[in-house]
């Protein structure tokens, strides 16, 4: 994507995906200070605790408590989330039901990509959060810490008011990695309304088996390549000042979305 961005803003630069083991973060970040480099993108399992090795946050990273762009400035870095606005673009893109305030918003997982979820249900969308985690005291934890932005609050799955709920939204990792994992049983997604939307942060595989069996019950399925391409676009313009169209993101994606994670510099 970044590398389709450069040529389409007529700029000379690469983005190189890197895997940083969770040891070496601290590293890894201070590379970021050397002449030439722009920033770059973390993924799980960094985005919380590369917080405290930045020199500055921006409001909505702060609000967040996670980072998944670091932005390089004269030696200083900058922390940024384009998660949330990248997020809410998608879903808008993707059919995002009328919500009035207080609508219950279902969000699946409790990790960084659950905080920038949190993060648009209660600030943009007005809803009121049901956070849904495999471990319910991390589910907690979250709640606890987003309650003074909003109507938030921890849930198993039986205590969540499906049939009032017009959006879901995966933000664990289920399903990455095996596609027939699924953070949702679908005796769950049965009791939603029609129209609802059911968005699953993960893209790739392109379609997980939540998305499968929620299109299955007649609901609205769609998967993450839409918040990967904002977000990204986000990250280029913090990085440049160009602003590059989102089409050029989505094409350059194609059929395979690659990796989410990298390192953009110029020669």
């Amino acid at each position: 994507m970044h590398g389709a961005a450069f040529t389409h803003a007529g700029l000379l630069g690469t983005y190189e995906a890197r895997r940083v083991p969770t040891g070496e973060l601290a590293s890894a970040v201070a590379g970021l200070r050397a002449p030439g480099v722009l920033g770059a993108n973390l993924s799980l399992p960094h985005k919380e605790a590369v917080v405290p090795l930045l020199d500055s946050l921006s409001d909505a990273a702060r609000a967040v408590g996670a980072v998944n762009t670091v932005i390089h400035r004269d030696g200083q870095l900058h922390g940024e989330n384009t998660d949330a606005p990248g997020l809410l673009a998608a879903l808008r893109d993707a059919g995002l039901p009328d919500l009035g305030p207080g609508e219950p918003v279902v969000i699946l997982g409790a990790g960084g990509a659950a905080r920038a979820a949190a993060f648009v249900a209660l600030r943009d969308l007005r809803a009121r959060a049901w956070i849904v985690n495999r471990t319910l005291d991390r589910a907690r934890a979250l709640a606890a810490e987003f309650r003074p932005h909003g109507e938030v609050q921890a849930a198993a799955p039986d205590d969540v008011p499906w049939a009032d709920t017009p959006l879901v939204i995966n933000a664990s990792s289920a399903g990455l990695n095996d596609p027939e994992q699924t953070p949702l049983d679908a005796s769950f997604l049965a009791r939603l309304p029609a129209g609802a939307l059911v968005y699953d942060m993960v893209y790739k595989p392109a379609e997980t088996r939540l998305m499968r069996e929620a299109r299955a019950l007649g609901l609205n399925a769609e998967n993450g390549l839409g918040m990967l391409a904002h977000q990204a676009r986000l990250a280029f313009t913090a990085w440049t000042g160009a602003d590059v169209p989102v089409r050029v993101f989505l094409d350059a994606l194609g059929e395979d979305a690659g990796s989410g994670s990298g390192a953009g510099r110029t020669p």
